[in-house]
C-alpha cells in the first residue's frame, strides 16, 4: 500500500515537471511570435503615423514636454495615446483573470478581430489618424497581456527596452556567479530574452517590405498570425492534458 501511494507520487511528479517544461517552451514559442507582431505593429505605426504604439516612454516624454511649452495638439494626442494603452492593458488583464475558467484564447480572437474589422473599414472609408493611433495602441495594450512570464522570468513582448534591461541584467549574474544551477538558470533566461528582442526586431525588419505590397491590407498579416498562435496554444493545450492522462494510466 505504502509503496503504491509512492509509485503515484512519483509519477505526479514527473507529470507534473514534465507539463511544466512543456509549457514553458511553449511559452517561450508564444513569446517570440507576439514579440515579432509587436514589432510588425510598432513599425506599421511608426511608418504610416510616424507614432510608436508600443514605445510609451517616448510618448510619456513628449507628454512632459508638451506640459512645459503648453502645445495643446501634443498634450491632448500624447495623452489619448497613452490612455488607449494602458486602457488596453486594463482589459487585457481583466480578460486574462476571466479565461482561467472560460476561453483561454479569447485575446488573441479579440485583437486579431479589432485588426480585421480595422482593415476592411479603412478600404471602404478614410480614418483619420485621430482615430486609426488609438485603436492600433488598445490592440497593442492587449496583447502585451497575453504573456507575461516564460518560466520564473518576467517578460512583455512589447517593451524592448525592459527586455534589453533584463537581458543584460542575467548576463552580468551569469558572468558573476560561480554556482553551475545559477549560471544555467540565468544563461537560459539571457537566452529567451535574445530571442524575444530578436523577434521583435525581424517583426520591425518585415513592414518596410510588406507595406508597398499590402498597402491598406498591412494589419491582415498579424491579424492571421494572431490566430495561428491561438491555434498552436489549443494543440500545445491539448497534446499536454492528452501526456497528463497517459502518464496517470
Amino acid at each position: 500500500m505504502i509503496h503504491s501511494t509512492l509509485k503515484v507520487s512519483i509519477v505526479a511528479a514527473e507529470t507534473q515537471f514534465i507539463d511544466s517544461s512543456e509549457q514553458t517552451r511553449s511559452q517561450e514559442k508564444l513569446a517570440i511570435f507576439l514579440a515579432f507582431i509587436a514589432g510588425y505593429l510598432d513599425a506599421t505605426g511608426f511608418l504610416k503615423w510616424k507614432v510608436y504604439v508600443s514605445f510609451i516612454s517616448g510618448n510619456s516624454t513628449q507628454l512632459g514636454i508638451a506640459l512645459s511649452s503648453g502645445k495643446l495638439n501634443i498634450l491632448i494626442s500624447s495623452l489619448s495615446v497613452i490612455g488607449c494603452f494602458v486602457f488596453g492593458i486594463y482589459a487585457g488583464t481583466c480578460i486574462s483573470l476571466w479565461r482561467e475558467s472560460k476561453i483561454q484564447t479569447l485575446p488573441f480572437y479579440i485583437v486579431s478581430g479589432i485588426l480585421i474589422v480595422y482593415t476592411m473599414a479603412s478600404n471602404y472609408y478614410t480614418i483619420n489618424n485621430g482615430l486609426s493611433i488609438p485603436i492600433i495602441l488598445f490592440s497593442t495594450g492587449v496583447m502585451n497581456t497575453i504573456v507575461t512570464t516564460v518560466g520564473d522570468q518576467k517578460i512583455n513582448t512589447d517593451f524592448v527596452t525592459g527586455t534589453l534591461n533584463s537581458l543584460a541584467r542575467n548576463t552580468a549574474m551569469l558572468s558573476l556567479s560561480r554556482n553551475k544551477n545559477s549560471r544555467k538558470f540565468y544563461k537560459l533566461n539571457a537566452l529567451r530574452l535574445l530571442l524575444l528582442w530578436i523577434g521583435f526586431l525581424l517583426g520591425a525588419s518585415v513592414v518596410p517590405l510588406m507595406l508597398p505590397l499590402l498597402k491598406n491590407w498591412t494589419l491582415i498579416l498579424p491579424a492571421a498570425l494572431l490566430n495561428i498562435c491561438a491555434l498552436l496554444l489549443l494543440i500545445t493545450d491539448f497534446n499536454l492534458k492528452n501526456k497528463s492522462y497517459a502518464e496517470e494510466k
